[in-house]
């Protein structure tokens, strides 16, 4: 059951030419279910083309907090990833992020016209 405690966001970037995903994908998706009060990434997966491409990447951003910003996680990407999405995975958590401000600046200002 769903408990309204977590949104489910999504960023999006281009892939290169020459990747395996992008016969299948035009694009690359990071998604991430968020605590909402918090901003902490609970789970996260990506389009990459491997299973294990995509839990590494999960496994990396998992306990981010969009509140902090993606810094940690961008500078995250380029040490530890070696693949040639490394601008695309970038690009998408930066939308990411980009997607989490909205919805928490339209939550604020929810709170703000009804409280």
């Amino acid at each position: 059951m769903f408990n309204g405690k977590t949104i489910f966001i999504a960023g999006h970037a281009r892939l290169p030419q020459g990747m395996a995903a992008k016969s299948v994908f035009e694009t690359l998706t990071i998604t991430a279910e968020v605590d909402v009060k918090y901003g902490v990434v609970l789970e996260a997966s990506c389009t990459l083309a491997t299973e294990h491409a995509r839990e590494f990447i999960g496994r990396l951003l998992k306990g981010t907090s969009l509140n902090d910003g993606m810094g940690e996680a961008i500078d995250s990407i380029q040490t530890y990833y070696r693949g040639k999405a490394t601008n695309a995975l970038i690009a998408a958590l930066k939308e990411l992020e980009l997607h989490f401000k909205q919805i928490e600046s339209g939550e604020k200002r929810k709170k703000t016209n009804t409280g």
